[in-house]
């Protein structure tokens, strides 16, 4: 009875344990998934910011390729006369 009382009273302590382990590694991975979604909210903000830049530096382009040749013609226009 002794021993009997001995080896569920170590079983307990080992599922204690264990649980304890469970939850343990329960609250790193909830950790890592929040850590997860912040990094992949922090992207998608770099990613539509990129996106902004790139249109702006498109939009910049093309005034500066319609100023050059509006210049142009008013060169032309001088030259002729």
């Amino acid at each position: 009875m002794l021993k009997l009382a001995a080896a569920t009273l170590a079983m307990g302590v080992m599922a204690g344990c264990a649980s304890q382990a469970s939850e343990e590694q329960s609250g790193q991975m909830s950790q890592a998934q929040t850590e997860a979604n912040e990094t992949r909210s922090m992207a998608r903000e770099a990613l539509t910011t990129a996106q902004q830049a790139q249109r702006t530096a498109q939009q910049a382009l093309q005034l500066a390729q319609q100023n050059r040749q509006e210049m142009d013609r008013m060169f032309e226009r001088s030259m002729r006369k």
